[in-house]
Parts: structure tokens; sequence; C-alpha cells
């Protein structure tokens, strides 16, 4: 009872709990944060010093007992305190401008296709104690297809891809159900190590992961470009252990990505992806309006008309009561 009115003061909301970030839909106002699910802890006092965008700041830039770490790993809970507190700092952000002190939203919250019984137990827990008063799973390659916009109830079948920080979902869809999937526990997370490791074995640079990120976003492509590009790659010298910069160009870095592009095909923002996956394929590739928030765009749908969608949704503890 307590928990239906304090409901009545709460947004119900759209979680899309990515390994690399976090996006939040709220019904009726759409995305309102896309932050980084890193969390920064004080080894020394186990205390959480900031969460989200605040905690990657803090990477590199703090002494060694504060250490920044992503409670997620492949698109699962790695550490399940750190997530819970993740997700009620999430929440409690949503409700910042509210009067509601203690709220208890209904969560419609995206999974990787085929995790465990056991993670998916996990993320249903971590968000309940986090507050909220019912929570629904969907599948994160079927809440990708309703944001995309997919006809998921044709007879027809449509693919989709949706490459992450942690994991790379494949999943063909028909008639309103995955028919053919496969969970990869590969995907960005492993291009920055590319970059870092051609870094190291050719300039004898070490880089962070945060200037690994950015070199791969801002010349990062899967195939060449019609203008080149280069840019400064600043990191720590192993020889000398000071700061040294060279200059890059995008066909070092293509290089650098060529092993895992091979394997899992790269980030969906990776430049020119779509038309290399054309050309090995000889299937026409589209890549989706803003496809980072696809899943969460999809997650907001289905929060928007539950009835209607709650055949994609997965069975939870909840709906089990």
């Amino acid at each position: 009872m307590l928990n239906k009115i304090l409901g009545r003061f709460s947004h119900d909301i759209g979680i899309d709990l990515g390994t690399a970030n976090t996006l939040v839909y709220v019904r009726g106002k759409g995305i309102v944060i896309k932050e980084s699910s890193v969390v920064a802890i004080n080894k020394k006092t186990k205390e959480i010093l900031a969460i989200g965008d605040e905690a990657k700041k803090m990477v590199g830039r703090t002494p060694a007992h504060i250490v920044a770490i992503r409670p997620l790993v492949d698109g699962v809970v790695s550490d399940y305190e750190t997530t819970e507190q993740m997700l009620r700092y999430f929440i409690d952000k949503v409700h910042a401008s509210t009067f509601s002190l203690f709220p208890r939203p209904r969560v419609v919250i995206g999974i990787p296709y085929g995790v465990t019984e056991v993670e998916r137990r996990a993320v249903e827990e971590a968000t309940t104690n986090a507050g909220a008063r019912e929570v629904f799973l969907i599948e994160e390659p079927m809440a990708a297809a309703i944001g995309a916009r997919l006809s998921i109830q044709d007879p027809t079948g449509s693919m989709i891809v949706d490459i992450g920080g942690g994991t790379t979902e494949v999943a063909v869809i028909s008639m309103g159900g995955i028919v053919a999937s496969r969970s990869l526990r590969i995907a960005g997370d492993e291009l920055n190590e590319s970059i870092i490791e051609y870094a190291r074995e050719n300039f004898n640079l070490l880089l962070g992961e945060r200037t690994a990120e950015d070199i791969k976003m801002a010349i990062g492509s899967a195939m060449p470009m019609q203008e080149p590009m280069e840019m400064a790659m600043k990191g720590r010298d192993l020889i000398t252990g000071l700061p040294r910069e060279v200059t890059i160009s995008d066909e070092k870095i293509r290089e650098a990505l060529s092993k895992p592009i091979y394997l899992i095909g790269g980030g969906a923002l990776l430049k020119e992806l779509d038309a290399l996956i054309t050309a090995a394929t000889e299937t026409r590739v589209y890549v989706a309006d803003d496809p980072i928030s696809c899943v969460v765009r999809g997650t907001g749908i289905v929060l928007e008309d539950l009835k209607s969608l709650e055949e994609v949704l997965l069975p939870t503890e909840y709906k089990r009561q």
C-alpha cells in the first residue's frame, strides 16, 4: 500500500544499464540522463565518492587509494552492491526536482540476451533495492529494435546488431519475438584496448582508457575515408617515464582496430562500419538514428504502453508473485 502511495509521486522510468554508459528515459519526458557507468570508491574507507560522469572525470587524476570501477562487466552485474548504489543515484537524480523523498517508480530495464537466471535475478533485485516498486525486464536486442522503430510484429525478419561497451548483441526478430540470436562479450572496450596495445607496441607509449576512447571516436574508422584525419596522441613514454605526444593518423588507428573489427564488426558509431559490413555481406546495412539511445528509447516505448507490449517482457519475480 505504501509503495502505491509513493508511486503516485514518482516518475516511471526506462533504463539502459550498459557496461560503459547508462541512459534513463522518463515517461512523458524522454531521455533525461546519459552518464558513464562508473563509480569512484575510496579503497581505504569503502566510501563511494562519486557516480556517473563525475566519477569518470576522476580516472587517472586521484591518489592510488581512490579507484574508479565499472560495476557491470560484459553487460552483467559484477559488483551487486555498487550496481545498486549506482541505480539509486540515477533514480534519485530523476526525482531531484520533485517533492518525492522516497521515490518508488516502475522501471523497465534492458538486459543482454541469453544471461543466466542468476544474472537476471541480480539486475532485478538491485533495481528493486534501489527503490523500484515494480521491475520489468526486456532483452536489449528487442528493446533496440523497438527503439529503432522496426516492425517487430511483421512475419518478415529484421536483424539488429547492438554494439555496446561490453557486449555485442546480434538478433533476428520476427512476429514479436527473437528467433535467432547471439551475444558476444566482446565490443567497444575491445577496440579501446586494441588502440592501447598498438600505441605500446609501436610507439612505446602508454595510453589511458579515456585517451584511447577519445582517439577511437575522433579518427577511428572501419574503412578509408575520403579525407585523411590525424590527431595528437598523448601518453607516458615507457622508456623515459615522461609525458610524450605523437601524431597518429586514421590509417594507423584503422590498422590497430583491424583485428577486433574482423571478429565483431566494431562499434555502431565507428566511421564507415556500415559500408564495410555491406561490402563483406552484400546486404544493405543501416545505422539507426542516434544508435546509442535505441535501447533506452525502446524501454521508454514499452513503458508508455505496458499493456500492449507486455509480451516482449521477460518473467520477473514481481510478475510471478
